[in-house]
């Protein structure tokens, strides 16, 4: 399983490789680690790393953002997991125009909606695609014009693979 963090600005991938009890191998960029983790108590654990013990509180702040507090520094940190992305790449930004429709998640494309050149009006569903189990439909934040559709009916596609590109 794997993740990626924010950590005071920056962003950094975590894979868990392998989990047994309260051991755990994870890798952190390039860098592998074996723990030792426990919950001491509500939001308080214990890390064992190399025979040196550490002692981190997460405060949750907002949906996976926690301020995490060690002895001596506090750090602000947010896990970005496939649901955030997800509901990232959901909510958009109003303010910046849309160059291209894409998914979170690998996927299979279940039927597109529009063709090339085609203009389309805010808020009009461009593509569905099966994620997941689920079925996904893909709108356009502002009036646009299609200019490519790089995907067909059926095919897998990969995450954030851009599926159609507008002007």
């Amino acid at each position: 399983m794997s993740y990626e963090i924010i950590l005071n600005g920056e962003q950094e991938k975590i894979e868990i490789l392998n989990r047994s009890g309260n051991e755990i191998d994870v890798m952190v960029g390039d860098r592998k680690y074996h723990l030792d983790i426990a919950e001491v108590e509500q939001g308080v654990y214990s890390i064992l790393l190399d025979g040196t013990s550490f002692n981190v509180e997460l405060i949750p702040t907002e949906n996976k953002k926690y301020s995490a507090n060690t002895l001596y520094n506090s750090f602000d940190v947010e896990i970005i997991d496939a649901e955030s992305r997800y509901m990232n790449s959901r909510k958009g930004d109003e303010d910046e125009e849309q160059s291209f429709i894409s998914t979170p998640m690998p996927g299979k494309v279940v039927k597109i909606l529009v063709e090339e050149g085609q203009q389309v009006k805010a808020g009009e569903t461009l593509i569905i695609v099966s994620a997941m189990k689920m079925e996904s439909e893909y709108k356009v934040a502002s009036d646009r014009t299609v200019t490519e559709i790089l995907v067909s009916e059926g095919d897998n596609i990969d995450g954030n693979q851009p599926l159609i590109t507008l002007e």
